[in-house]
């Protein structure tokens, strides 16, 4: 039977406080364990109460609405369990593995199901449930650290850096990306249940009860079947032994076994339905793999020095980011982070600031200081989206310091508390944390609303990647659906204007592109620039010669080209020459059908034209007009008896048409 491991009792407020300055009152509140816990709680609420009434957005469509097991609700759990998380979307074998090493996050997509299923197609539950889930995240943070911090610390330090580091937590601006979008939710699920599993443990290691051994063998093991980083925590939980409860490295990893075996049942799932490899999909697509560069005209990798300058300058960024959040972006892809070197500044700069870390942290560990926990589970959390370990597609994202901020929260409360400790001005200290406070909580309301809907993050966030590729293409996009629903012409031509400029930004940035080529291709087809249209999907084709929509929309550009070399220039030899690229791709398209018969009807040439119309109407049965140029086609030929029929058929199914 285990035996309990705390050192102490974890303190409850207490009236008399070591220090009796003015600031005192600050204590006596502090103190108040659970009311600051619920403190906490609102005030994460509040910050995020502005994305109640959000869109779906980002990646919402991969694991909600265009995921056809989530949409089908409960029935759609075995679909989810038995597949790669993104298989739903893609629905094509193979198309999953795009992403390095595939992804198995079953539960939170298990979430979405059962929400789909009570409630069908509505944003406003998942951004609810992200806000409350995303609230008692930072409450367990608040009431762990007090639990774990008070084995080591006194009362008062205790009460500073519990409330600090989950108030920082609560209102820290990189966390918008993950509770302002609904697919956040299996990072959400991940740190809280990985945190729950802690407190379940912690409580089996104090009063020897199975079920709380249970209990948090079972939050941990949903934790890695909501995002497989929760991993990293089979490192913290030791650690938390070593430094806060006395114990041994052996001692604390012995204890911990049960998070083992959780996570080897997970492995072994996980690697039943996708397979043993972690490796990055080889290829020189800039989208999946960052760490390539043109070279004479071929995309080529970055040598090794240029890949490790490059990751180890976005740890750098990362840090800015924690300490100064702005400007924020969804998108880090190429080339919003560049190439560098070690040659560059900023590289050495994060080179020397993180070995100043390790430093830190080595001698922290030797003396069991909270600081050097602080700091071990921001490596820890952070090493498996640090591109150092494992590639992650993209050279970074906001996203990927959810779970790392948890130890940087705790290092800033824990300097808070050394600087109130050392007497130094408190009025100064409580008026520097009203200025954190302030001004995170308006950076993150503020960044909230430009999660509202898809046009609004992506039109937004290219004003800040302005060398990302795929948020040039993503704004091009946007501004080419915009245009279809645009009815004011001018406005419409303007839209597709500004679209070619962002579009033209990605081909730059990257030829290759062949979503960009598409939507280029889309817009020059709907200026009826038709040659440069052809042109962009003849590109996008280059790159993949099997891409159905620019198959499908050379179709169509084929078709409207010979309408226009009709209608507008007469040239119906040419007409027809583009009428009959057109049938290689789409035969059955209705208005390549019907335009064939008029063009070989102005030829006089009444068989051809015939055949036509009647394929035409075989294929739009109910088409009215279809029959009137059928039983013009038969009249001509002198087949009076079955133009009289196609004309009554005609006036069957519009009776307000007049026979030509």
């Amino acid at each position: 039977m285990a035996k309990s491991i705390s050192k102490k009792p974890i303190p409850k407020a207490v009236p008399n406080i070591e220090n009796t300055s003015t600031m005192s009152g600050v204590f006596q509140y502090l103190l108040q364990k659970e009311t600051i816990g619920w403190v906490i709680f609102a005030i994460a609420v509040l910050v995020y109460l502005n994305t109640i009434g959000h869109e779906y957005t980002q990646d919402d469509a991969i694991v909600i609405t265009d995921n056809m097991f989530t949409t089908k609700g409960l029935s759609g759990i075995s679909g989810i369990l038995s597949n790669d998380t993104f298989f739903g979307f893609f629905k094509e074998a193979g198309k999953q593995n795009l992403v390095s090493g595939g992804r198995y996050r079953p539960f939170t997509l298990i979430l979405f199901a059962i929400e789909y299923q009570i409630f069908g197609k509505n944003p406003f539950i998942g951004h609810l449930f992200n806000i409350l889930y995303f609230a008692l995240s930072c409450f367990l943070i608040y009431h762990l650290l007090w639990r774990v911090l008070s084995q080591k610390l006194d009362v008062n330090p205790v009460a500073i850096v519990s409330f600090v580091a989950a108030l920082i937590f609560a209102i820290h601006p990189i966390h918008t990306e993950v509770v302002a979008n609904s697919k956040g939710r299996d990072e959400i699920m991940a740190l809280l249940l990985s945190l729950t599993a802690i407190w379940c443990l912690l409580n089996y290691y104090d009063n020897s009860k199975i079920l709380w051994l249970i209990l948090g063998g079972v939050s941990y093991f949903f934790a890695l079947m909501s995002k497989e980083n929760a991993i990293t925590f089979l490192a913290i939980f030791p650690l938390i032994l070593y430094f806060f409860y006395d114990k041994s490295i052996s001692q604390s990893i012995v204890k911990s076994s049960v998070m083992w075996v959780c996570a080897a049942v997970f492995l072994v799932i996980r690697f039943r339905i996708l397979g043993a490899s972690l490796a990055a999909p080889s290829g020189t697509e800039l989208m999946n793999n960052p760490f390539i560069k043109i070279v004479n005209g071929q995309y080529m990798p970055f040598t090794t020095g240029e890949k490790f300058a490059t990751i180890l300058y976005t740890w750098g960024l990362y840090l800015k980011l924690l300490i100064f959040p702005h400007p924020l972006t969804h998108d880090y892809y190429p080339r919003h982070v560049d190439m560098m070197t070690f040659g560059n500044p900023k590289v050495l700069i994060s080179i020397l600031i993180f070995l100043g870390l390790i430093f830190v942290a080595y001698r922290s560990f030797m003396d069991k200081k909270p600081m050097g926990f602080a700091i071990l589970f921001f490596l820890l959390t952070f090493s498996i989206v640090s591109n150092l370990l494992f590639p992650i597609g993209t050279n970074m994202s906001e996203r990927f310091m959810y779970m790392p901020s948890v130890g940087f929260a705790l290092g800033i409360g824990l300097l808070f508390s050394y600087l109130w400790k050392r007497k130094i001005n408190q009025s100064l200290i409580l008026g520097l944390l009203m200025i954190i406070f302030l001004g995170f909580s308006f950076k993150t309301i503020s960044r909230n609303t430009v999660w509202v809907s898809n046009s609004s993050l992506f039109l937004t966030d290219v004003k800040t990647s302005v060398n990302s590729a795929k948020l040039q293409n993503a704004a091009g996009g946007t501004l080419w659906d915009l245009s279809v629903l645009e009815k004011d012409s001018v406005k419409r031509k303007e839209m597709w204007a500004e679209a070619k400029i962002h579009l033209n930004k990605a081909l730059e940035i990257h030829p290759n592109y062949k979503e960009a080529h598409l939507l280029m291709g889309n817009v020059l087809y709907a200026e009826n620039n038709f040659k440069m249209a052809l042109a962009h999907y003849d590109g996008a084709l280059k790159i993949d010669a099997n891409y159905k929509d620019a198959i499908r929309n050379k179709g169509f550009v084929y078709r409207d080209y010979a309408r226009y070399l009709g209608e507008k220039e007469g040239n119906l030899a040419g007409s027809l020459q583009m009428l009959l690229e057109a049938q290689k791709i789409i035969p059955d398209d209705f208005e390549v059908n019907r335009l064939f018969g008029i063009a070989y009807g102005m030829q006089g040439n009444t068989v051809e034209a015939i055949r036509y119309f009647e394929k035409a109407t075989k294929i739009e049965p109910k088409n009215a007009t279809a029959f009137l140029n059928l039983q013009i086609a038969y009249k001509q030929a002198g087949r009076i008896q079955e133009a009289n029929e196609a004309l009554q058929k005609a006036f069957q199914l519009d009776p307000t048409l007049k026979p030509k």
